[in-house]
């Protein structure tokens, strides 16, 4: 394989760790094609920064794909009817989306054969997570088998490989490596409610999680929160 055949499917949300993990990919020398989902979320600033965050990072083509995963809910994030807690949960948050990551990871893999790429990286992690099912390692690894049991490219032999370079990785960790390849964390959304200009609640989960992350980290928080904006 030469350089320029190195091709990977790069999900991206546009959160922290997707755009890290598009940073890093890059930094592998791969040709990113980034993937992003218009899924009914309720944080539709996420999608202009997955855009920018692909263009900043040099993506050879960005694809955005509707799916409206409103039509069967089960989510804070997709169900108006279902508020985004603001104080810890016990369990497996109302913020799961029933089967994302396989929905997510199954496109992915159709536009990899297309492609002829071997590689999808996915931001996972399992550290500092919410305790989402299919952020687990052994979710990636029964995905990757079947990824490899399911397309013509496995069976040919020209394995698929899921890519998951955050999951054992603290959000501290991952906020300094991202510093350490060029990230610029003002520039992507990780909050689930965040406003249409991309402003953070500063009280869901992740962005909880998000500024737990920069202050292990030592790292000024360039996040733009609407209670900052707002005093």
């Amino acid at each position: 394989m030469t350089e320029s055949d190195k091709k990977a499917v790069v999900l991206i949300s546009g959160g922290l760790d997707s755009t890290t993990v598009l940073a890093m990919a890059r930094e592998q020398g791969f040709d990113c094609y980034t993937l992003s989902f218009d899924y009914g979320q309720k944080a539709h600033a996420e999608l202009k920064a997955a855009r920018q965050c692909s263009e900043l990072f040099g993506a050879c083509q960005h694809k955005v794909v509707e799916l409206d995963l409103r039509t069967i809910g089960g989510s804070a994030l997709t169900d108006d009817s279902i508020d985004v807690p603001e104080e810890q949960t016990s369990g497996i948050p109302v913020t799961y989306v029933p089967a994302r990551n396989t929905v997510f990871l199954s496109i992915a893999l159709g536009w990899a054969e297309v492609l002829g790429a071997q590689d999808i990286f996915i931001g996972v992690n399992a550290v500092d997570y919410s305790g989402y099912p299919d952020c687990r390692p052994e979710y990636i690894e029964a995905f990757e088998r079947m990824a490899n049991l399911a397309t013509k490219a496995g069976v040919e032999g020209q394995s698929i490989k899921i890519n998951t370079p955050l999951i054992h990785m603290t959000k501290a960790e991952i906020i300094r490596e991202g510093i350490s390849i060029g990230v610029d964390y003002a520039q992507t959304v990780s909050c689930y409610q965040a406003s249409e200009e991309g402003l953070a609640c500063g009280k869901c989960e992740s962005c909880r999680l998000r500024k737990l992350g920069f202050e292990q980290a030592g790292i000024v928080d360039t996040t733009r929160y609407i209670s900052l904006i707002n005093t």
